[in-house]
């Protein structure tokens, strides 16, 4: 037998992301500042675009990594506030691309820019974030933060083009799955948290283990992310519950019912993803299926695994509030099943 995961163990003590809030409060009113001066522009368009996701409730996680890791590492200059902008731009650019991409209507409970204002100002002003994002790691003046986040923006296109290519296709594995996501979501976890370190100038081993952090929290929130789609609610998700399954995403546990599956359960799964039957009684048909081979849990077994991989990679540095609110939210993005 597989890894149990109690869900009901992890609701004895529900994690917050507030001890994070709570330190990086003073740097992310800078932070937010920064993001409505950089978003302005003399084209009308490009704020009203930019603010309408920017605006609309996202917890902003990845700027406030980069913001507590920079002052875990003892970092008291300014730098570490143009960073976490940029990774936010980077991350509302990434959102415009994708809503585009997968066509979706729906964004933290919104409509999308795309639905909006339509495809092309989405994609144009994702670009004019990225631009933004660029200029102020280049007024930082470290090659090696601008690297960083750089390589960060190559590896996301790149998972967005490897997610196109195993789009709708039953046969998708599950390294491939991971690849994608390590790519889309982790990467950027991966170079907020590293980008701390590298300003502080601490050493080769405080900056991987930061680095390892963030790729295994964000793999593990993403693992969460598609257990919610099928096993949350509009409130969790900021969309609605089967999103994933109406737009034929493949993920996680999608990958494991099927492979799992009967050969007349497989069928099933390769006419409602691959030709694009998702009718509502087809999303209860994949619900069940799901429920039968356990795959919610078995997503969230692979969540808390990477999460103990991250918090293994922080355990030896020196304890700190920061480190201590960068543990908790390890187990809050995991929670957010419960």
């Amino acid at each position: 037998m597989g890894l149990v995961v109690s869900l009901e163990e992890g609701k004895k003590k529900p994690a917050s992301v507030k001890p994070l809030v709570d330190l990086t409060k003073a740097d992310m009113e800078r932070v937010n500042q920064l993001i409505l001066s950089k978003a302005g522009s003399d084209v009308q368009m490009i704020p009203e675009v930019a603010n309408h996701l920017i605006s609309s409730g996202g917890k902003r996680l990845r700027p406030m990594l980069t913001l507590a890791a920079a002052a875990m590492c003892g970092y008291e200059g300014d730098a570490h506030v143009k960073l976490a902008t940029s990774v936010e731009f980077m991350h509302t650019a990434t959102l415009l691309h994708d809503d585009v991409v997968d066509e979706s209507d729906l964004r933290r409970g919104s409509s999308t820019a795309r639905t909006i204002w339509g495809n092309q100002a989405s994609v144009l002003v994702g670009d004019f974030l990225l631009g933004q994002a660029f200029r102020m790691m280049v007024d930082v003046g470290s090659l090696e933060a601008l690297d960083v986040l750089a390589t960060a923006a190559s590896v996301i296109a790149e998972g967005e083009v490897l997610q196109l290519s195993v789009a709708k296709n039953m046969e998708t594995t599950e390294d491939d799955y991971l690849s994608v996501i390590r790519a889309k979501t982790a990467a950027l976890f991966a170079a907020a948290a590293e980008v701390g370190p590298i300003i502080a100038r601490t050493d080769k081993a405080e900056r991987n283990a930061l680095k390892s952090y963030g790729m295994n929290l964000g793999l593990a929130f993403q693992l969460v992310d598609d257990a919610l789609d099928y096993g949350g609610t509009a409130a969790d998700l900021g969309k609605n519950v089967g999103d994933d399954f109406r737009e034929g995403k493949i993920t996680l546990p999608v990958i494991l019912a099927y492979r799992r599956g009967t050969t007349e359960e497989r069928d099933f799964w390769r006419n409602a993803i691959e030709k694009g039957e998702s009718t509502e009684e087809n999303l209860k048909h994949a619900l069940g299926l799901i429920t039968k081979y356990d795959a919610l849990n078995d997503t969230i077994a692979r969540a808390v695994h990477y999460g103990t991989i991250a918090r293994d990679a922080l355990a030896p540095l020196p304890a700190s509030a920061h480190k201590a609110a960068l543990m908790e939210v390890i187990d809050f993005s995991i929670q957010r099943v419960n």
